[in-house]
């Protein structure tokens, strides 16, 4: 059977700063600090766990009056009133900066520290442990020394959010996720499979060398490409594969 989703969109390019909405920010966690808490994790064996929010940017609340036509289809009959927005939607430019902000406070009242290195990073100790939790949109990482505390925590996240537990963490921002008896696998090899997709390379022949070996390359070499897009986010893939792969960095330069 095959199953339809259907969301009600906002036209956020419509809005005007400084009328429409303030300031924009994104929950999104720096690399080297998941990278950070993993290794924590490997050598404390720490359990590593997921949760997903569902629909995260409905949750937040709007502090600007925040108007918006009925979609279309929504009447059968003309419809001469508009929307007052209480919570915000996806599409709007404020909305990641609104959901944040109720996940943050939700975490402040839960006693959690936020970190004045990466934003997205809050900790919580007390006598019995620590816990340690990471937001990446809507992507949540937990691990701390404190099983109890961090169940605690999963059931008032429930309460608060519209949850999804995904148990413990195997794929995470392309990092595919092994525990091991000695300690965490990271490797991106359906990263990868999808960067060969994307460029129509699935069926090539490894190599050891990508380049030939002393080639110089030069700006004017070579045609123009009908549409470098493609080309640019192979660029930008290829560098976010240095995160488990970093000698890839020296055939992208």
């Amino acid at each position: 059977m095959e199953r339809y989703k259907a969301r009600l969109v906002a036209l956020g390019n419509c809005q005007a700063y400084g009328i429409n909405y303030e300031e924009t920010f994104a929950p999104m966690a720096k690399m080297t600090t998941i990278r950070t808490i993993m290794a924590i994790a490997a050598s404390k064996r720490w359990p590593l766990c997921q949760m997903d929010v569902k629909n995260a940017f409905l949750h937040g609340d709007l502090k600007e009056n925040i108007y918006m036509a009925p979609p279309p289809g929504m009447f059968t009959h003309p419809y001469d009133k508009i929307c007052w927005l209480k919570r915000s939607l996806y599409g709007l430019k404020q909305a990641p900066r609104a959901w944040f902000e109720k996940f943050r406070t939700t975490h402040l009242k839960l006693k959690f520290i936020q970190s004045q290195y990466d934003s997205s990073l809050f900790l919580q100790q007390t006598t019995t442990g620590i816990v340690a939790l990471l937001v990446y949109m809507d992507d949540i990482i937990i691990t701390g020394s404190d099983i109890p505390l961090i169940e605690d925590l999963q059931r008032s996240l429930n309460s608060e959010f519209h949850m999804k537990n995904l148990g413990h963490l195997h794929y995470f921002l392309g990092l595919q996720v092994h525990s091991m008896s000695n300690g965490i696998s990271l490797h991106q090899n359906k990263y990868t499979q999808e960067i060969l997709i994307l460029g129509s390379l699935e069926s090539g022949n490894s190599v050891l060398t990508p380049l030939e070996i002393n080639l110089k390359l030069c700006q004017n070499d070579g045609d123009l490409l009908p549409d470098p897009s493609i080309y640019r986010q192979l660029v930008g893939s290829l560098n976010y594969l240095t995160i488990t792969r970093p000698d890839i960095s020296f055939a992208v330069q």
